[in-house]
């Protein structure tokens, strides 16, 4: 049978459709998953093509992964950092829609505050448990979509759920038929799906979620959910832990267009961001983030992460305002109390700090030669040293000028005497057993002794 495919508008063979294959006994894959090893990836030699959509999206999670993997925000945090993201996703909506609880009187009063705002991105969507009182619940709370866990690998239906695989997929279909009843989108979050079996559950599933979608005339959004972080983006790798296998699937095999299609990944193993990036480069609109990567165990992909990933493959920021993460960063810090590792990229601290004197001497020389990108114009992080043992001449001279703002005739260089008087002492400190790094307030003390009094911190 040949039929148009929506994605590639190409004549395409349709002759088989997969079905439920309802195993006695769960699959595990073992062999990929053996828990007391490394988990193994395997390759079948398989290329699917790049498909990249028209337009790519970021959707947020920070208000539901987010929170359940920190101290629960107040309402004016949560309303604080919803109008942060929407300046930072911009007029068009980049980061098109986040989701919150609902449960608690707490979680109604943030989403009816952020609400009053008249914000048109993000999108205000939810996550609730899969009952018919609470798709009321949210029909009442004037909300258009919400989310729906849906687990689909033999992990959660046979060990969690208890379940046969044919049980689960007629639990989950009646719960989405409550959810079109109540005119409700659903967002179907596939948890697990890299330890799924692709072939003999989800696409059977996403197929049967298509065609109540069409009866129902209400779309279905499908969240391919890399619960464990397992995905990997590498051309040619096996299903289930092929991240360009999973996408290309879904569309191909389940009809799921691209603008219904998202993934939720985790950082277990360090490829949140590449394996992001991959659900775009083969077709899914939608990556959904969390700021700064909170949420579960190693955390979400980051969504600052993810607006310069954009930026990278469509060549332009397309109306966002990275300066804005600055601000979130700061938020986090100091109205939060939340703790940011320092070598974070673009929020850390130290992301855009060297230590080193040869650095130093490059960036006093030009910026460009060890900073990223001009991190004072796209996100208001002048390059900054750190000074230490081995910051050298270069590194003294260059902290001075930026830390009492000396530029033209005013700044100082290698060659200065306070930069040759300090480093002398800086070089007995650490000839005497010192091992940290210098703070700023003895800096300033020593300078304004060497100085004379003619440079003080203000």
């Amino acid at each position: 049978m040949l039929e148009i495919s929506q994605s590639t508008n190409l004549l395409e063979q349709k002759s088989y459709r997969y079905s439920l294959q309802d195993v006695a006994e769960p699959n595990l894959y073992r062999d990929v998953y053996p828990y007391t090893e490394v988990p193994r990836i395997s390759f079948n030699h398989r290329r699917v093509p790049i498909g990249m959509p028209q337009e790519i999206w970021i959707t947020d999670t920070s208000f539901r992964d987010g929170q359940q993997s920190v101290e629960p925000y107040t309402v004016r945090q949560i309303v604080d950092l919803y109008k942060l993201m929407s300046r930072l996703g911009g007029p068009y909506g980049i980061i098109r829609q986040t989701e919150f609880f609902v449960y608690s009187e707490k979680d109604k009063q943030a989403i009816a505050e952020c609400q009053s705002l008249g914000l048109p991105f993000p999108e205000i969507t939810t996550w609730i448990r899969a009952s018919k009182e609470d798709f009321k619940l949210v029909r009442d709370l004037g909300i258009r979509e919400t989310g729906i866990l849906v687990s689909c690998s033999d992990y959660h239906i046979f060990k969690k759920m208890k379940m046969t695989r044919k049980e689960c997929m007629n639990y989950y279909l009646a719960t989405v038929a409550e959810a079109f009843e109540a005119g409700i989108m659903p967002r179907c979050h596939l948890e697990d799906i890299t330890r799924a079996d692709f072939y003999g559950f989800v696409v059977p599933f996403v197929n049967e979620l298509t065609k109540m979608s069409e009866d129902a005339g209400i779309p279905v959004r499908i969240r391919a959910c890399d619960t464990l972080g397992y995905g990997v983006p590498y051309s040619e790798v096996a299903l289930p832990r092929s991240v360009p296998g999973i996408i290309y699937g879904l569309q191909h095999y389940a009809d799921v267009p691209s603008e219904l299609l998202e993934w939720h990944g985790h950082n277990d193993f360090y490829k949140a961001v590449t394996n992001a990036a991959t659900a775009w480069l083969y077709g899914a609109c939608g990556v959904n983030c969390s700021l700064l990567g909170i949420g579960e165990r190693t955390g979400n992909i980051p969504l600052e992460a993810m607006v310069f990933e954009y930026a990278a493959l469509r060549g332009s920021l397309d109306g966002m305002d990275p300066t804005a993460i600055t601000e979130i960063a700061d938020y986090f810090r100091q109205e939060m109390g939340y703790r940011i590792p320092p070598m974070t990229p673009f929020v850390g601290r130290n992301f855009n700090v060297t230590r080193a004197g040869i650095h130093a001497d490059g960036l006093m020389k030009d910026q460009e030669i060890y900073n990223i990108f001009d991190t004072e114009k796209l996100l208001h992080r002048r390059p900054t040293v750190m000074i230490g043992k081995t910051s050298g001449l270069s590194g003294i001279a260059y902290w001075i000028n930026d830390i009492y703002g000396l530029s033209g005739a005013q700044a100082v260089d290698k060659h200065s005497e306070l930069v040759t008087r300090l480093k002398a002492w800086i070089d007995e400190e650490y000839a005497d057993g010192r091992q940290t790094a210098l703070s700023t307030g003895e800096l300033a003390e020593k300078i304004d002794l060497f100085s004379g009094g003619a440079l003080k911190l203000t």
